[in-house]
């Protein structure tokens, strides 16, 4: 039997009434999809955390007071003193690197963010604390269950959409107004 399509560098986009307060109203990037599971950021949800605190917990100095008052983001509820920088291509090499797509990129390594804090990293980038993790076939079944709607990423979406438009703009990818899902619901 045939392995079911990647959704790697897909948005899944939680329906109206989804009840798990994790991901309601939420919208994640699937950054790795086999048929082992899949992980995920979530793309609208704002820590407590500016990516100024998170440096100088790392000893990381930067004086750009821009940088410094960038909201850091919940990825999801596992391992969420686990960071992860979402980033556009350039720059690097870094330590590790994962390829979610063409122009977006995954780094863990404390050297991204050195580079960042210093003016010297990627043009683009979003700084996420924990990730969402989906065992074999869970994902394939909370599709099926209707509780994920799922696109292609857009990286305008990841990097330059304001946090609270983006499921409304990645429900647009789809060709939704996103009021029409309204009664809709699901339940991770």
């Amino acid at each position: 039997m045939d392995a079911p399509p990647s959704l790697a560098n897909h948005f899944l986009i939680a329906v109206p009434g989804m009840d798990d307060p994790n991901f309601s109203q939420g919208v994640a990037l699937l950054c790795h999809h086999d048929s082992n599971g899949a992980m995920g950021l979530m793309l609208n949800r704002r820590s407590d955390f500016v990516f100024g605190e998170v440096l100088a917990q790392l000893g990381i100095q930067t004086t750009d007071s821009d940088l410094s008052s960038l909201p850091v983001l919940v990825g999801g509820p596992v391992a969420p003193e686990r960071g992860f920088v979402l980033h556009s291509p350039e720059g690097g090499p870094w330590d590790s690197t994962y390829k979610v797509s063409e122009q977006i990129h995954m780094t863990t390594s404390r050297d991204i963010l050195d580079a960042i804090a210093s003016g010297k990293g990627p043009e683009r980038m979003v700084m996420v604390l924990g990730y969402a993790g989906w065992d074999a076939q869970q994902l394939e079944d909370e599709l099926k269950q209707h509780i994920w709607l799922s696109v292609e990423a857009e990286p305008a979406i990841v990097f330059e959409t304001e946090l609270d438009g983006r499921w409304n703009a990645a429900t647009r990818l789809i060709g939704i107004d996103p009021a029409a899902l309204a009664g809709y619901s699901g339940h991770a």
